[in-house]
């Protein structure tokens, strides 16, 4: 069964609308691109367009999180965003359950 983070990162990623949230003590904003599962654990492939991490402030990043360390997510009104394409071959998500990229090459078990 999802976690209630998961159910609601994919409402963000159905509704195409940016999550406000704490990972790893930073705050971050982003627009999850890529959810499912790894080895068991709930992880999405986010693009991080504002915020910071710890190597400082980010503007425009693809980023993996693990969807246990997101603390205080919330969905937030704002454009959605998604960096370049992510055609080429990612690593973060194994098992992809959703993909906000309709022509996906990752054959996400379901559609948004």
């Amino acid at each position: 069964m999802a976690s209630a983070t998961y159910r609601l990162v994919e409402r963000a990623m159905r509704d195409r609308k940016p999550i406000a949230c704490m990972y790893s003590g930073y705050p971050r904003a982003i627009c999850p691109i890529i959810l499912g599962r790894s080895d068991g654990a709930e992880k999405a492939l986010v693009y991080q367009f504002d915020g910071s991490s710890s190597d400082g402030p980010v503007r425009g990043d693809w980023k993996c999180f693990y969807l246990s360390k997101l603390r205080g997510a919330e969905i937030v009104d704002g454009p959605w965003r998604s960096g370049d394409s992510h055609r080429t071959s990612q690593t973060c998500v194994k098992d992809v359950d959703l993909d906000v990229n309709p022509n996906s090459p990752f054959n996400p078990k379901r559609k948004l």
